[in-house]
């Protein structure tokens, strides 16, 4: 995706270690348990470096004396040395498989915490693929990371320092001859370390891409077979999955490379070694022993060795999913409270990409109880001196914040009066910006200038979890979640809501088929409500938004895919909805215009007329038109 890579370019000159520094806070809690579990590996890794040690004990001593006590007594202690390294890797698995599975648990709920707090202008701009791998597939790297490479680096580290520092002892000649290709490994690892990442960010990317086609499809599989386009679809899927199939082979060629020079030249250093040392040993200038315990110390270091190319690896890719990860939590969620975008915008300061908030997950979501929101209007009302003055859009206008400056706005001073208690339809072409307008009242998006007001009250100044407890909207297209009926009503009711409110919603709603589902209100709707028709999920969505009793309702054509008789049923019981509430409402047929009180059209994104609907039949040429182009359709 354009975002994410465009973002992963700017951060390409920041180093792995700094990047996985910013998984510190979530290790703290738990930092004493990996500390331990470190030590505990140190010590079982060096156990292995007395080995050679033993070895030597035993050529030049109990073998070269011929006692056979002596050899038996060196092979218990080996036993127990292999047993208790064996006893200490296993304590030290146990140690960090716990905490590790916590940090994992942490950050997984952070990031979907906050998805579900950034703006909607967010979600608009990134692949839900891509947000879905940072939540699975970077997150497993990252606990792999923490359990074992970030671990062995350390280990390894240390056991190659004392290993050294054990064959200089032996014999320092050898020890020189073993450290000889030392420079060329280094160098190899840090040209390794810069490629590798590039590959592996490219990677990780790919497999998000390859995620959203598979959501996608599943999402879509009725449209896919309804035309007949497996073919195409599975095209595509193949081509994305060849495209990752050549960069985890570009992987592999480079770890390839860098295991193969880390793993050749230290095997000709001991090869090296063993023909000087035997040559030694003839001459009588080293004892057998000693070429025993240092081959043997060699030998153990081979892991240590070999490994960094796969632990370097391994990091490269935490890296790159620590990246990934914290380019979502560093996103900027929208405010708590009102007291930030909406000023900041008006003012001409900050981005405007930090000035779009609302997600539309919160407000469709548990509401809280409803005095403090009906308290803060009220107040606001009594000191304007007004028993409440609606829901007022006051010089309005909006640009989306990635459009060209140069481009016209989407709404263009939009002045527009609703009365209290009164109800008022949006007419206007396809394209009028309806759908945009209504979305700046709970603000899913923040106006680019003006205000909006509820009851006299900005909304830019309230917080958010007020505004949307007084605002209920019902979307075009409903979205249900894979819950059941009660619960997915239920989300727009305060906390405590129960049978007597979700048997109302339903009665106004016209959704009394949730009693003949097989478990009734309690049946789970699946993902997205597809089980359902496309009537049935618009008249459960109706009925999430008029279950809390809003003090105002924004209804964005909510009966489009009822029949003529259902709508009829829905728009009888919901005038009595209305009439105790102030509600816009996006309309394109003449039925749902009879709904309101008043009707304004918009066009050209501004407000060209307002009045009754009889009053702009008469009036308006271009809303007698819209009319009587939907009264033909519906014919």
């Amino acid at each position: 995706m354009v975002t994410t890579r465009a973002t992963a370019e700017d951060r390409s000159d920041r180093s792995a270690v700094v990047t996985l520094l910013r998984l510190w806070p979530y290790v703290r809690p738990v930092r004493l348990r990996l500390f331990t579990a470190a030590f505990v590996a140190i010590v079982a890794s060096c156990l292995s470096l007395v080995i050679p040690l033993v070895l030597k004990w035993m050529v030049d001593g109990p073998v070269a004396d011929r006692d056979p006590a002596g050899v038996w007594l060196g092979a218990l202690f080996l036993l127990l040395f292999g047993v208790a390294e064996a006893l200490l890797f296993g304590l030290r698995r146990w140690l960090v498989a716990r905490p590790l599975a916590g940090v994992e648990a942490a950050m997984r709920a952070d990031l979907y915490g906050r998805l579900q707090r950034l703006p909607v202008a967010f979600h608009d701009r990134w692949a839900s693929g891509q947000l879905l791998s940072r939540g699975t597939t970077d997150l497993m790297l990252l606990r792999m990371f923490l359990a074992f490479p970030l671990t062995f680096l350390l280990v390894n580290g240390v056991t190659i320092l004392v290993g050294v520092i054990i064959m200089l002892l032996q014999d320092w000649t050898l020890g020189l001859v073993i450290l000889v290709p030392a420079v060329p490994v280094i160098v190899t690892c840090v040209i390794f370390e810069k490629r590798y990442a590039t590959v592996a960010r490219r990677a990780q990317d790919q497999v998000g891409d390859l995620t959203t086609v598979v959501e996608e499809s599943v999402l879509g599989i009725r449209i896919i077979k309804g035309f007949g386009r497996h073919r195409s679809q599975a095209r595509a899927f193949r081509d994305l999955s060849r495209t990752l199939r050549g960069t985890e082979l570009r992987k592999a060629r480079l770890l390839a490379t860098i295991w193969g020079v880390i793993v050749a030249l230290p095997e000709m250093a001991i090869g090296a070694a063993l023909v000087l040392g035997a040559v030694q040993v003839a001459d009588g200038g080293l004892s057998a022993g000693t070429l025993v315990a240092f081959l043997s110390t060699a030998l153990a270091l081979r892991w240590p060795v070999d490994s960094i190319g796969f632990l370097l690896a391994m990091s490269q890719e935490a890296a790159t999913a620590t990246e990934r990860y914290f380019e979502v939590m560093d996103a900027v969620p929208e405010e708590p409270s009102g007291s930030g975008a909406g000023a900041l915008v008006r003012a001409g300061g900050g981005s405007r990409d930090s000035a779009l908030r609302g997600a539309a997950l919160l407000w469709v979501g548990s509401r809280p109880s409803g005095t403090t929101a009906r308290g803060l209007t009220e107040s606001a009302a009594a000191a304007s001196g007004s028993q409440g003055s609606g829901l007022r859009f006051h010089g309005v206008s909006f640009r989306y914040p990635d459009a060209p400056d140069d481009s016209p706005p989407i709404l263009n001073h939009i002045d527009l009066h609703i009365r209290p208690g009164e109800s008022m339809a949006l007419v206007g072409a396809t394209g009028s910006g309806k759908t945009t307008l209504t979305a700046l009242v709970p603000r899913l998006h923040e106006v680019t200038s003006g205000r909006i007001t509820l009851d006299g009250e900005d909304i830019a100044e309230m917080p958010r979890d007020s505004l949307r407890e007084l605002v209920a909207v019902a979307f075009e297209e409903p979205t249900l979640f894979s819950a059941s009926v009660a619960d997915n009503v239920l989300m727009g009711a305060a906390e405590g809501a129960g049978e007597p409110e979700l048997e109302r919603a339903l009665a106004v709603a016209q959704a009394g088929f949730a009693h003949s589902l097989p478990h009734g209100t309690g049946t789970q709707v699946g993902e997205q409500g597809l089980s359902l028709s496309g009537g049935q999920r618009q008249r459960l969505a109706l009925a999430r938004a008029v279950v809390g009793r809003p003090r105002f309702l924004v209804l964005d054509d909510p009966l489009s895919a009822l029949d003529v008789h259902t709508e009829a049923a829905v728009e009888a019981a919901l005038r009595e909805v209305l009439a105790e509430t102030t509600a816009l409402i996006v309309a394109h047929r003449p039925s749902t215009v009879l709904l309101a009180d008043r009707v304004a059209l918009l066009s050209g994104g501004r407000i060209a007329a307002v009045g009754t609907h009889h009053e702009l039949l008469r009036t308006n040429t271009e809303y007698a038109h819209l009319m009587a182009g939907t009264e033909e359709a519906d014919r």
